[in-house]
């Protein structure tokens, strides 16, 4: 609107002065303790820190940022409530339009207010082509988002989306200082401004994030008044540091977290989670791309015994991306581990075993390799029972190490110790997994699977209303997968956090794959009360 786009040179230096203001408080020096040395603020280990914090590239897509908000958000329960909306969403025209009337007062923290036309800046600038986001494929539905005035938008789809509801969890950031940056590039990306509960007053990469109290958040002025998360890689020094008093919080493997069992004055939750670990299977690779591979270590692993020696308990066996006691999971799809099948599949696809016990076809051995992130005690676990269970199948498992930057360009042909998974609709987490249009891009469907029943199983389940065929279409997909595996699935794992017991409040929800920054007790850290 006019009268917006008036305001954004005064905006625009706003804006600098806070970059300014950013930029001070990331200078080096202070450890996190700093951070924590008053009753009034919390200090977190967690082990990454993420490339950006601009919703625009995909930060917080799944809710619970502290520095933005949605239009709406979830509960413990992970039931959809309002946020920036006064209310839920007035659905029309047979699920084609959504129609949200924003909260009233709502201001960023540079004090201009929040409208209509931040809301379709936002999503139309993550849809837009040249922007590199991770959730563009997630908000295929939408055809069109118009403004309504200063507090009103509605959504018109391409095509009714039963999941839609819950994709308006995505942050929303101020069209007066984005509007005005490369989406890409500009430094919004790590001096975000929102309408969330907290400002970030520093990031230092590779060491700490800070954040204070927004005073003006339109839910209330945190109790939490100063906020740090603490970039941690390695487990064992997280836990050293929590011990010595360094940290308030961590995130923690099982095995660290029960040394604190008998500790009074902290207190450990355990979060479910849709957080799978699995071995990428890539269609490219000739060992790997074989189906009577993927069904041999399918059959060969044991994942009862990675939950119980890896996970210590903490966790369940992943027969598919979908929890055991998910409502959408396939009954009947569990399979124990069966060696002996394992190895008639292979005998009859051809893969005689040699000398060494490792199998060859037309002179090729059964070998591949597996990488995992350098660091990931869990993940290294898993690869290494992985490839020991692979080779009593006759199948030769390389494993190794690397960072990131050397596993990305190797995906397409070596095989992945990798995580996914996301909650609120099984349509979140498979589609990006799993259909054959997104092979290869970047890190959605690493495997480069391509099933046109599973693509048919996908397309349903998105764009049906009707629960009953969106059921059927996901338990087709979840029996193809087993028919033809495009990853071997092995364990979802339960989070585990060990925090000080001074503050009242803290719950777990269940959990996606990502976690530490939005997820874990401090999801809704903005509503922790002092303990009397």
């Amino acid at each position: 609107m006019t009268t917006r786009r008036a305001r954004r040179t005064t905006s625009a230096a706003l804006a600098a002065a806070l970059a300014g203001a950013v930029a001070a408080c990331s200078a080096p020096g202070g450890g996190a303790a700093d951070a924590g040395a008053s009753a009034d603020s919390v200090v977190i280990g967690v082990a990454s820190e993420p490339d950006t914090l601009s919703p625009l590239l995909g930060y917080g897509k799944d809710g619970n940022s502290k520095i933005f908000d949605g239009l709406l958000a979830r509960d413990a329960d992970l039931k959809l409530k309002p946020a920036l909306a006064k209310a839920l969403p007035e659905v029309g025209d047979g699920g084609r339009t959504y129609t949200f009337t924003l909260r009233d007062g709502v201001k960023f923290s540079d004090g201009e207010p929040l409208t209509a036309d931040d809301v379709v800046y936002t999503y139309e600038t993550v849809l837009d082509d040249k922007t590199n986001s991770t959730a563009k494929s997630e908000l295929d539905a939408i055809e069109d988002v118009t403004a309504k005035g200063e507090n009103q938008v509605v959504f018109t789809l391409k095509y009714p989306y039963a999941a839609f509801a819950a994709r308006t969890v995505l942050p929303i950031v101020p069209e007066h200082i984005a509007g005005e940056q490369n989406p890409n590039t500009g430094s919004f990306n790590t001096e975000p401004i929102g309408t969330g509960p907290y400002v970030l007053t520093g990031w230092s990469k590779g060491e700490k994030l800070t954040f204070k109290a927004n005073p003006d958040y339109w839910g209330g002025e945190p109790k939490v008044k100063k906020l740090t998360m603490a970039i941690i890689a390695d487990d064992d020094v997280r836990a050293t540091r929590l011990r010595s008093g360094d940290l308030d919080g961590a995130v923690l493997p099982p095995n660290l977290a029960a040394t604190f069992k008998n500790d009074d004055s902290r207190k450990t939750y355990q979060a479910t989670s849709y957080d799978v670990r699995a071995v990428t299977l890539p269609t490219a690779n000739k060992v790997t791309g074989d189906t009577a591979i993927r069904r041999a270590l399918d059959l060969a692993v044991d994942r009862e015994a990675m939950v119980e020696q890896i996970l210590d308990g903490a966790g369940r066996p992943a027969y598919g991306p979908l929890p055991l006691d998910d409502p959408w999971y396939a009954n009947g799809t569990d399979r124990p581990q069966n060696l002996s099948q394992a190895k008639k599949i292979l005998d009859e696809a051809g893969w005689k075993a040699g000398k060494d016990g490792i199998r060859a076809k037309d002179g090729r051995r059964a070998s591949f390799t597996l990488y995992y992130p350098a660091g990931d005690k869990v993940r290294q676990d898993h690869a290494l029972a992985y490839a020991s269970d692979a080779k009593k199948a006759g199948i030769d498992v390389k494993v190794e190490s690397a960072g990131w930057e050397v596993i990305e360009p190797r995906m397409k042909h070596d095989a992945v110790l990798a995580g996914f998974g996301s909650t609120g609709d099984p349509d979140f987490g498979l589609y990006t997994l799993l259909h054959s249009s997104l092979a290869g891009d970047g890190f959605n469907n690493m495997a480069r699977y391509d099933n046109p029943a599973v693509d048919r199983a996908l397309d349903t389940g998105r764009r049906s209303q009707d629960p009953k065929d969106r059921k059927t279409a996901y338990d087709t997909l979840q029996r193809e997968l087993v028919k033809n595996p495009g990853y071997t699935f092995l364990t979802h794992i339960d989070h585990m956090y060990v925090l000080a017991d001074r503050w009242d409040g803290l719950t777990t929800q269940v959990e996606p794959h990502e976690h530490g920054f939005a997820s874990g007790p401090w999801w809704n850290v903005e509503d922790w009360q002092p303990k009397k």
